[in-house]
């Protein structure tokens, strides 16, 4: 089974730098090249579909299957319920089956109040106690990987590997690694967006991968260095350290094999995050590069 797959490309014209005019073309045809069974992102596609619906349209209907994961971005101008209507779901975690493999898509998208836990809609989690993964979720998973013939591969936007991740990670690693024991590679690869670094790590016999931005990486501090049309164009530009080229992974899994081949690009106009008074690490001691890692692990 083959995938292409990116995250956070960030569609928001005149805000974010996402600059996604010819990104889908992109995909579409690596995806056509490569011979994939379907393309997939982790999140934060752009922020809120009702706001690129020609955009969110174009992808549904790729020549290629496609499908969507829901990011925290994706609620800051639409609802909730029109996220779901216009990335055609009928909830916002499910999975499928294909070619001997079962994709379990996941919405650790949130937040704790009250006792509750209240989905993400119209920017109502800035603030919050938020990355939450409800219980009827984790429910549903244990019930969905027990339920498969095949192994699983989990996608969220947020990761249920790091430390600054999922609230309630354990959780879920306790679901993975309790199907595990009990049929060995029941789970082989999690894949998380969100964090915009690219890094892999090995935990518990489970592939864990960190997907890199498509498109840029956030920073704390401003800054002005990039050329004053640009910072005119993208108001986020001044946040932002742009990559030049669109960053994505084909990954091919055959038994319990995972190769997973991505792309190297450079910092746009040469910009670096030293020369914006920003760090490359964030708080986890990940680093940033403009590439996706290409690896070949045999759990």
């Amino acid at each position: 089974m083959r995938f292409l797959l990116f995250s956070d490309l960030h569609h928001n014209p005149g805000k974010y730098p996402g600059r996604a005019e010819g990104a889908l073309e992109l995909f579409e045809k690596e995806a056509l090249a490569q011979n994939c069974d379907f393309i997939i992102h982790a999140g934060d596609f752009c922020h809120g579909p009702t706001k690129v619906p020609e955009y969110v349209e174009k992808y549904n209907n790729l020549s290629v299957k496609a499908y969507h994961c829901l990011g925290n971005h994706e609620a800051d101008n639409s609802s909730f319920e029109d996220i779901l209507r216009l990335y055609k779901l009928e909830k916002d975690y499910y999975y499928f089956d294909i070619s001997g493999y079962r994709m379990i898509v996941l919405n650790p998208n949130y937040f704790y109040s009250e006792g509750k836990y209240i989905n993400y809609s119209m920017k109502n989690y800035f603030g919050e106690d938020r990355d939450y993964l409800p219980p009827e979720q984790i429910e549903w998973l244990r019930e969905t990987i027990a339920d498969s013939e095949y192994p699983c591969i989990l996608i969220s936007h947020e990761s249920f590997e790091r430390d600054n991740g999922v609230k309630n990670r354990q959780d879920v690693q306790d679901v993975i690694n309790e199907a595990n024991r009990r049929r060995p590679h029941s789970v082989i690869l999690c894949i998380n967006g969100h964090y915009h670094k690219d890094y892999l790590r090995i935990l518990d016999g489970v592939c864990y991968l960190d997907m890199n931005s498509a498109s840029f990486d956030a920073v704390g501090n401003s800054h002005n260095c990039y050329p004053a049309e640009l910072h005119a164009e993208y108001f986020h530009a001044k946040d932002s350290i742009i990559y030049t080229d669109k960053l994505y992974a084909i990954v091919t899994l055959e038994g319990n094999t995972i190769d997973i081949k991505g792309n190297s690009s450079s910092y746009y106009l040469g910009i670096t995050h030293e020369m914006t008074g920003n760090s490359r690490f964030d708080c986890m001691g990940r680093e940033n590069k403009p590439m996706v890692l290409s690896a070949r692990i045999e759990l």
